[in-house]
């Protein structure tokens, strides 16, 4: 298998900030984005929600556009610009034929460096973001996870909620969204990435162009994570009762990261994996379970999810544990080697994307510091053995649990007990 890291390089400037680019030659198009290593855990409890905003207020005017012009000049090449905000990183990319290139650094360095922060759109745009936060509120599915994670980390950057509450959010003063990038948009804290059909050197030029307004200050550190657990339940009159239930996990350096990765494919993350099969196709509990890892800096979070009805939920709870239980000591081989299968196909179909490609690189250096070749991480995942991920099972499922319930919750055991049942 052919390395894509041939064809990789990297770029610091003068200014701090990094440059990582990746040729794809078989590819018409070009992918950039600008990679922040700041988001809802850099805020203060009170700006929760600031970086959800300047995401939304980057596109609304800068210096040389207004709102209008920055959609019109991208999309009259036919190109498309997004951005997302997390718990670790907020970003701002575009796609666009490869032609284009000079446009897209130009556009996105404007409004990292530019924006205006008009007042009017300033307040047309907190009331979009209010609108989410209702949007979201009305999402028993989504809104169990805010609840989830507040309960794992109660008090701190961590636990709070991206898109902030509502009350931050009303209050929230333009110049606490201008301080807030002035601290922590800066040439440290930044990735320049891009990927598709291009020259490494050009994108390094556009990129000292259009990004030296950056500031060169260092950026403040996150507070640490420190897990707590616990147990969160509102009754809602909804058909369903929505549960996540999580443990303490692995940070992305951890040696138990790409067990865990395994383990919670095997576990619940596909049609063939545990909970699956026994919770859905053998006794029809769930139309929605899974599982998932949310691996951080310096910790994560592993979690299962499942919607189910009120009376299904007391049996529900205590198969979800017996498979808990059993994966720990219980792991077979053909089921390891599919869980490797979806792992490793996963990775390499996302090398097909350009804006995939961006993010990894991005993501890769703001958090290890370097560029991991794909081969070293398929050997990693090939590396992985059944005491692998039962040691990582165990590890983590013995550990004090959380638990959020929304919905008629009343046959949802209570925390103590399924605590005392994964002891046993």
């Amino acid at each position: 298998m052919p390395d894509p890291s041939a064809a990789i390089r990297l770029t610091r400037l003068p200014s701090g900030l990094t440059v990582v680019t990746e040729r794809m030659e078989r590819v018409e198009t070009v992918s950039l984005g600008a990679y922040v290593a700041a988001g809802t855990r850099h805020e203060t409890a009170e700006e929760n929600g600031v970086s959800h905003f300047l995401e939304h207020m980057a596109f609304k005017g800068t210096e040389r556009r207004n709102a209008a012009a920055i959609a019109e000049e991208i999309e009259a090449v036919g190109g498309h610009m997004n951005a997302y905000t997390a718990r670790e990183q907020t970003a701002f990319y575009v796609k666009m034929l490869k032609e284009d290139l000079a446009l897209g650094a130009d556009i996105i360095g404007d409004i990292l460096t530019h924006s205006t922060f008009e007042p009017a759109e300033l307040e047309r745009e907190r009331g979009v973001i209010l609108q989410e936060i209702g949007q979201a509120n009305d999402t028993p599915d989504d809104i169990v996870f805010d609840h989830f994670q507040e309960t794992a980390y109660p008090g701190q950057p961590m636990g709070r909620p991206t898109l902030g509450r509502e009350a931050i959010i009303r209050a929230m003063k333009r110049e606490a969204l201008m301080g807030y990038m002035r601290r922590h948009y800066t040439t440290a804290n930044t990735v320049v990435a891009a990927a598709g059909n291009l020259d490494h050197d050009r994108v390094v030029a556009l990129a000292a162009e259009h990004f030296a307004d950056l500031p060169t200050e260092p950026a403040p550190a996150a507070e640490p994570g420190r897990y707590g657990g616990g147990e969160f339940r509102e009754d809602r009159d909804l058909d369903q009762v929505h549960i996540v239930l999580g443990f303490p996990s692995v940070a992305y350096a951890d040696a138990d990261f790409y067990p865990t990765m395994l383990l919670s494919t095997l576990l619940g993350g596909g049609m063939s994996s545990r909970l699956f099969q026994e919770v859905r196709e053998k006794r029809g509990l769930v139309y929605s379970v899974y599982s998932f890892t949310a691996p951080a800096q310096d910790g994560g979070l592993f979690g299962i999810y499942a919607g189910t009805g009120e009376r299904e939920a007391a049996e529900l709870v205590p198969v979800a544990l017996e498979e808990l239980l059993k994966v720990q000591h219980d792991v077979t081989e053909p089921e390891l080697a599919r869980a490797r299968a979806q792992v490793k196909a996963g990775l390499l179909m996302s090398l097909e994307s350009t804006g995939s490609r961006c993010e990894q690189l991005a993501r890769q250096l703001q958090v290890f510091g370097r560029i991991i070749p794909t081969q070293e991480t398929v050997a990693k995942i090939n590396a992985v053995t059944i005491a692998d991920v039962q040691r990582a099972a165990a590890r983590q499922f013995r550990a004090a649990p959380t638990l959020a319930a929304l919905g008629p919750a009343g046959e949802v055991p209570a925390l103590p007990r399924i605590a005392e049942r994964l002891a046993a």
